[in-house]
């Protein structure tokens, strides 16, 4: 609903699709009398800087948009505010000002609204702006500023939060285009802080500080993540034990996908403690002398020193033997506790590496019925006592692991990454690799505050009628009281209307099960939350890499790596050749067969813990900041010539080839439809496909592909549509 204001009398509509409850920015200044362009003077009225605050109260988000512009031409400049509204917008309070002189808006229906936006693009040749189409227009008279002078326009707006389960959810858009570039500052204020978990974004990166009641959440300057597109939050609420929050998104024509939230509340907090049995291993061979052993037994000592009454403990130490603390579990005390970090003090280095010995002692005794067992696992180097062959170590460890979750620190360059990676792969845990001269007892330290408040451990996911599947990450790991677990994945079967569903994720907490619930809206249709299918992307790219690199690679897995890539735009070292000038992986299609084929690679070494991160980074993917760094050269194979650039735009990764930007998904195979920039085809187009807006934004020419038909967008092509013609396009380019 929009409420009439008291000054200004607005009237707006929509003039594309919108999704719902989407707060919009970035306003520009469109000249009253514009110059042609072959006698306009250098200099214009340019945006400079932008700042938005969002005052959140219980459920009301109030909203203030600030932007400066300034006159860098050297005439007197004059024009209108132009700003697309929210779509669900509540404007109570509405005004618009520069200075002390209110600015006054302009009501305008939904044909006067779409033709303003296509005369503009259509005169400035600016594509950037259909991007903005998607909303309604405020228009407003702009005073004269004069050369070289900036002002300031501020307006303000109310809007509420959508309730998504157990979380307040805001989506706040950017933008892409005029002015996206300038510096932009957002933050966020919220009071009764309390009420809220930890925030998440799975669009932007943003720091966060809580004083009293309140809580303060700073994004990055958009303008230097490129003023990327909509910046979604959601707010976990925290009276629960564990908060639920479900998010979907069905493009056109294919399943849809969904991404779930869990985050520990207050509730959880307060529970009765899961007791916790941890095994702390620390490689004491002969390279880890000097500052790497003094740091990993400061990190053991801090681990130790961590456990409370309830907890049981064990130390093993290795080199070219095997020595442990104590046999059997310690009870924890602190006697017990002051016993062993003097215990661990006076360890010194000496021998070999005797992996598989230390591993088979750690392993040995396992934990309670009820009780979180952990494995901490502290190396810098590869077996070279016992047996030496990483395959039958992993394997072993695997088999007599048990309940066991293992975390494993390789310190250096010289670990055998295949090996350590193996330990972690199924057992709920993770790799965390420290470069030389990193700081062993930070690492250990983080760990440590992790897993010293568990939740829930075991968890399963189900949906009554509906199927969710290819879920990542695909071993669900274990939930900790200030972690954030967010999953990923496939949904088929919801049928028709609005697809209401209850999804369940059932867990254990002290040997007993518990049972979270939340109803999710399994829409047959696109819901805004673009963002969804390519963090699922991103994720199971890392996890196919992280397949191929610890078991060799295979003709399945790396078709399976190649058609994600090429669906979504996912970069990883088996697919850069795929953005690559087609000449160049033509002429070297026999190292591409013999690239399938390789085996494992190479296991220690800085490049092996870079592949190992890097993998790691896709298959724990957050946010979209984690995938979108790729507006850089690519290494190409055996020093062939990269591609220049590459740019990601709306789920889709282009590489600029002779002039024209190229969806990498573009097979030659495909037939190609050429339209007209700007033309009324284009427009059209743009209607009928709304996926297309931002490729279209790609200059001077963009080819974007569908499923049996390609659609390049440049200077000559079609101009009309007949009859049929668009309707079959959408179909043969969606189906």
């Amino acid at each position: 609903m929009l409420a009439a204001p008291r000054l200004l009398g607005i009237v707006w509509a929509a003039v594309l699709p919108v999704a719902p409850a989407a707060v919009a920015a970035q306003g520009w200044i469109e000249p009253i009398m514009p110059v042609p362009l072959s006698s306009a003077p250098r200099g214009g009225i340019d945006k400079v800087r932008s700042a938005v605050q969002v005052a959140v109260s219980g459920r009301v988000a109030r909203v203030t948009v600030e932007e400066w512009f300034r006159n860098n031409g050297p005439m007197l400049g004059e024009g209108n505010y132009l700003y697309p509204l929210p779509g669900e917008a509540v404007f109570s309070d509405f005004s618009l000002w520069q200075g002390d002189r209110e600015l006054k808006g302009e009501p305008m229906d939904a044909a006067q609204a779409r033709a303003i936006y296509e005369e503009i693009v259509r005169r400035k040749r600016d594509p950037a702006l259909i991007e903005l189409a998607g909303h309604g227009i405020l228009r407003a008279r702009v005073f004269p500023i004069g050369p070289g002078e900036t002002r300031k326009i501020t307006l303000r707006y109310t809007q509420m939060l959508d309730r998504v389960g157990d979380a307040w959810r805001l989506r706040y858009t950017a933008g892409t285009g005029p002015g996206a570039a300038a510096s932009s500052s957002f933050r966020i204020q919220l009071d009764s802080a309390a009420r809220f978990g930890d925030a998440y974004s799975p669009t932007h990166r943003f720091t966060s500080s809580r004083s009293g009641d309140g809580l303060e959440l700073t994004l990055a300057d958009t303008s230097a993540q490129g003023g990327r597109g909509d910046f979604e939050l959601f707010l976990p609420l925290a009276r629960n034990l564990v908060g639920m929050s479900v998010v979907t998104t069905r493009p056109v024509g294919e399943d849809g996908y969904f991404m779930l939230l869990l985050a520990p509340g207050v509730a959880g907090m307060q529970a009765p403690v899961v007791h916790r049995d941890v095994v702390a291993v620390v490689d004491v061979s002969g390279s880890m002398s000097g500052e790497k052993l003094d740091q990993a037994k400061a990190a053991l000592v801090q681990l130790i020193g961590t456990l409370r009454s309830g907890d049981r403990l064990r130390v093993v130490a290795f080199g070219s033997g095997v020595q442990r603390y104590a046999t059997g579990w310690t009870e924890v005390s602190g006697d017990n506790v002051r016993t062993a970090q003097e215990w661990v003090r006076r360890l010194d280095v000496g021998g070999g590496t005797n992996i598989a010995g230390a591993l088979t002692e750690a392993l040995g005794e396992p934990p309670a019925e009820g009780a979180l067992g952990v494995v901490v696992f502290l190396t810098d180097g590869m077996a070279t006592v016992g047996d030496t062959d990483p395959e039958r170590i992993a394997d072993q460890a695997e088999r007599g692991r048990g309940a066991f979750r293992v975390f494993a620190f390789g310190i250096g360059y010289d670990v055998n990454t295949y090996l350590l990676d193996r330990l972690t792969e199924r057992a709920r845990g993770v790799t965390e690799y420290i470069r030389p001269g990193g700081d062993i007892e930070q690492a250990v330290g983080a760990l440590a505050a992790k897993i010293a408040a568990p939740v829930l451990t075991d968890l399963a996911l189900r949906s009554d009628g509906v199927d969710l599947y290819d879920v990542q990450p695909q071993r669900l790991p274990d939930l900790f009281g200030g972690d954030e677990l967010v999953l990923f994945g496939r949904y088929r079967g919801a049928g028709t209307g609005s697809g209401e569903r209850s999804v369940t994720v059932t867990g254990r907490r002290g040997g007993h099960e518990e049972r979270f619930s939340t109803s999710a809206r399994f829409a047959d249709a696109p819901s805004g939350a673009d963002y969804i299918p390519q963090l699922w992307a991103a994720r199971k790219a890392g996890t196919l890499s992280r397949e191929i690199r610890l078991h060799g690679p295979n003709e399945e897995l790396v078709s399976e790596l190649k058609r994600l890539a090429l669906r979504y735009g996912i970069l990883t070292e088996y697919t850069s050749y795929l953005v690559q000038e087609p000449g160049i992986v033509a002429q070297r299609e026999d190292q591409l067969r013999q690239f399938r084929q390789m085996p494992p690679r190479d296991q220690a070494g800085a490049g092996a813990v870079e592949r190992s991160e890097a993998a790691h980074k896709l298959a724990g993917s957050m946010s979209l900041d984690a995938v979108a760094r790729t507006a850089a050269p690519v290494p190409a194979l055996d020093g062939a010539r990269a591609t220049t650039v590459t740019r990601r735009l709306g789920g889709r990764l282009f590489a600029l080839r002779d002039g024209v930007w190229t969806d990498i998904a573009h097979r030659d195979s495909l037939r190609v439809v050429a339209v007209a920039s700007f033309s009324d085809a284009y427009f059209a187009l743009l209607r009928a496909l709304p996926e297309l807006a931002q490729p279209a934004t790609l200059e001077p020419a963009v080819l974007v592909a569908g499923r049996r038909v390609s659609i390049e967008i440049e200077a000559s092509g079609k101009t009309q549509w007949t009859d049929g013609d668009l309707e079959r396009l959408v179909r043969e380019f969606r189906e």
